[in-house]
């Protein structure tokens, strides 16, 4: 009995982190609620200023949880720039987890509050924060068929219209790479193979249209794309095949110990700008991708394994760059919940901001 407690317990390791990460969400949409009002008579930029600052706040907590509380080794190998810029960060896609590798690469380049996301439709539904999300500067966009091009050239030209910092994360295969559903890997290489490319391995065929609109539309007011490929240690079972990636409950029970990242820095230039020659373009980076993928998982030279190739950086986070956010908005939220006042202002808030912020993202994406 007191083993099975224990073991209980070591599983449990999640439910702090999530505890407070959700716990605090009230508490953020408020701030971020009452900035939006007072500053609804000013200039779009001033606002976009201090919400990239709140959102800076909210994700540096994150990323004391995700790194600082997990102990995790990021380990970094090709071309991170000191300096912010404006990107699209293209990425292959196995996790949830990958939402906050973005996060890892952005706060080591003071860009934190940058990061937007390209988000499948569907999450938009999310309790708060799917709300919050477009509103950041997110895009949600629907696949196939339903993909809406001129509603999402809209989004980002509204951004540029008010000097909005960008650093875009898209996932091009359009949903995540997971083995245990061989059918999709399957679908996708069928599908790469009727059209005359590549068959990839340890990614999906990615997908070009929220890439292409996204550089074409903003060709002449990014500074680069960053390629950024992804693989967490641990990922391979005794005999030799890959296995789930971690989840992000998996990832805050520490079951994830090193995670590798390798990002390429391409000049817009280098990218032809017509969408049927990126298609093959993007394709041709999803081959390299798969390579450094296929050397990660299966290089016949043991010593090979578990690394991508060319020097690596391990890069740590120091707890001034996530703690005092912590402790900021911890310390609100207790504070309002220490009074019944606060108590029920705390409890409306995910009532209400849930309700409007479903109506909201249905009446205007």
């Amino acid at each position: 009995m007191l083993l099975s407690l224990v073991l209980h317990t070591y599983s449990m390791r999640y439910v702090l982190p999530a505890a407070v990460m959700m716990g605090t969400a009230p508490t953020y949409v408020l701030a971020w609620g009452a900035w939006r009002l007072l500053s609804a008579v000013l200039p779009a930029r001033f606002y976009r200023e201090v919400d990239d600052r709140l959102y800076t706040i909210y994700q540096s907590m994150v990323l004391f949880f995700f790194e600082n509380y997990t102990g995790v080794q990021v380990i970094i190998y090709g071309d991170l720039p000191k300096n912010k810029e404006n990107v699209v960060y293209l990425s292959n896609h196995q996790c949830t987890v990958d939402w906050i590798i973005a996060d890892m690469l952005a706060i080591r380049q003071n860009a934190l509050g940058h990061v937007r996301y390209v988000l499948k439709d569907g999450l938009k539904w999310l309790p708060l924060y799917g709300w919050y999300f477009s509103q950041h500067g997110g895009v949600y966009v629907k696949r196939s068929a339903n993909f809406n091009e001129k509603e999402m050239r809209e989004k980002l030209r509204a951004q540029m219209k008010a000097e909005t910092p960008m650093y875009l994360v898209i996932f091009p295969e359009g949903t995540r790479y997971n083995p245990e559903i061989p059918k999709v890997i399957a679908d996708s290489q069928s599908f790469a193979e009727k059209e005359g490319l590549a068959i990839l391995k340890h990614v999906l065929t990615p997908r070009v249209k929220a890439t292409h609109v996204a550089i074409d539309t903003m060709k002449d007011y990014l500074d680069a794309v960053y390629d950024v490929t992804v693989a967490y240690e641990g990922t391979v079972d005794h005999k030799g095949q890959r296995k789930l990636a971690p989840s992000m409950t998996e990832f805050l029970c520490k079951e994830c110990p090193r995670v590798h990242i390798f990002i390429d820095r391409i000049e817009l230039k280098d990218i032809p700008e017509e969408q049927m020659y990126m298609r093959r373009w993007l394709h041709e980076r999803f081959e390299i991708k798969d390579k450094l993928l296929i050397e990660f998982y299966d290089a016949k030279d043991s010593k090979r394994r578990n690394k991508f190739p060319g020097k690596s950086v391990h890069s740590k986070l120091s707890l001034k760059k996530t703690l005092p956010s912590l402790l900021f908005l911890g310390g609100l939220t207790a504070s309002m919940l220490l009074t019944e006042s606060g108590r029920k202002l705390y409890v409306k808030t995910w009532i209400y901001g849930t309700l409007i912020g479903c109506l909201w993202v249905s009446i205007k994406p």
